[in-house]
């Protein structure tokens, strides 16, 4: 087995932190000339566009950086990388490097920096906002082959990252297809285009409770462990099992809350974009309860189909209803009980919303093979990164 040597980042190239411009100064913003911070990073293409530009006044002033730098967090989010597309500028939070292109392939540089967010991570000292240094990041080390090996390895990494690409496209078009498949079908539901009946509060037509409280007295009761549901397992039209604990609850506990094919899920609050964030349970756990942050909507009457019902909670009708009706608290909202028994239903025929039901089987059924696909390209993906950075490639 070959073992690449390793170097530190600061004998590879040259370390640039970057710099903001003053935003009071409006001649040094709105140019062509890209600002780019964390939230751009992390993206497989290189960098050529950003959410705010500098003008050339402003190139004056910030710490520009050519094509081909490395961009790495190194305050927040640390290890998202990103790759200059162009001459471009970053904020402090960011790291560059520009490597020595007779000894480092930018490419290359790219994907051996995305390596490192867990040495980031780990170095971070226990404050509020993790931080690493310039002077701590320049001391990390990449392994650092052949140039011609580099090559090699950013090419075969590239080619297996247009593949991903590809599919994470696909599932975006997917998402879109459903909203508009909604949308066609039952107009807009804030505006109610169609005139359905719209009077029927939630409460009338499901049972809703709130789930068990993790951590509370038992008293000595008999108890057994069971999976649930906790607020992170909740997706906006998905239900992720990746983390799944487990809590003790009582005989009783566990038939009241265990769930039920087509129950709806709903969280009650975060920060109030998530408000009315909810799918349905579909039997992924033969036995599974949930905690008490999050609804359990079951449905007690045929004028409501779940899948319509999840889908008209987490529109902009349930939203608007949500934000209108949410407590909240330094940017925390949360709903009730009896707010989300209040919400106002759209009551389509029921031959409708069957029609709905079975045009979004087959889109989810489309984008269960495109994750299938997705999932097996990352794991493609993390097999060949291992392998090229420890010289087995």
């Amino acid at each position: 087995m070959t073992s690449w040597p390793s170097h530190p980042i600061a004998d590879l190239g040259t370390v640039y932190t970057g710099s903001t411009p003053s935003t009071a100064d409006d001649s040094l913003w709105g140019g062509n000339i890209p600002f780019v911070t964390p939230g751009e990073l992390d993206h497989f293409d290189p960098i050529t566009k950003a959410e705010r530009t500098i003008s050339a006044a402003g190139e004056s002033v910030a710490r520009m950086l050519p094509q081909g730098a490395v961009l790495v967090c190194c305050i927040g989010s640390l290890g998202k990388v990103g790759i200059a597309g162009q001459p471009l500028a970053t904020n402090q939070q960011i790291n560059s490097i520009v490597f020595n292109e007779d000894l480092v392939w930018p490419r290359y540089g790219f994907h051996a920096c995305r390596l490192l967010k867990k040495k980031l991570v780990g170095m971070a000292p226990a404050t509020t906002v993790a931080i690493v240094s310039k002077s701590k990041f320049e001391q990390l080390s990449l392994p650092l082959p052949p140039l011609l090996e580099q090559r090699r390895i950013a090419a075969i990494l590239d080619q297996v990252e247009v593949l991903r690409a590809k599919r994470r496209t696909a599932l975006a078009k997917l998402d879109t297809l459903a909203q508009s498949i909604f949308i066609e079908t039952f107009g807009d539901p804030v505006a109610n285009s169609m005139g359905w009946p719209d009077t029927t509060p939630l409460g009338d037509v499901a049972d809703i409770v709130s789930g068990i409280t993790i951590g509370r007295n038992l008293d000595g009761l008999a108890t057994r462990e069971v999976p649930y549901l906790a607020v992170v397992n909740v997706q906006d039209r998905e239900i992720r099992l990746d983390v799944l604990k487990s809590t003790e609850a009582t005989e009783v506990e566990i038939a009241r809350f265990r769930l039920q094919k087509n129950d709806l899920l709903l969280t009650e609050g975060g920060d109030p974009d998530k408000l009315g964030r909810g799918s349905l349970w579909h039997g992924e756990v033969v036995e599974c309860i949930h905690q008490n942050h999050v609804f359990r909507v079951r449905l007690t009457s045929r004028v409501v189909h779940p899948l319509f019902l999840n889908w008209l909670v987490g529109s902009r009708r349930g939203k608007t209803y949500f934000l209108k009706s949410a407590k909240q608290t330094t940017g925390i909202a949360s709903i009730n009980m009896t707010q989300l028994r209040g919400f106002p239903l759209l009551l389509p025929p029921m031959a409708l919303q069957e029609v709905f039901a079975k045009r979004m089987d087959l889109v989810d059924h489309m984008k269960t093979e495109h994750r299938r696909s997705l999932a097996h390209f990352d794991a493609l993906f993390a097999s060949l990164q291992y392998r090229a950075f420890r010289g087995e490639l």
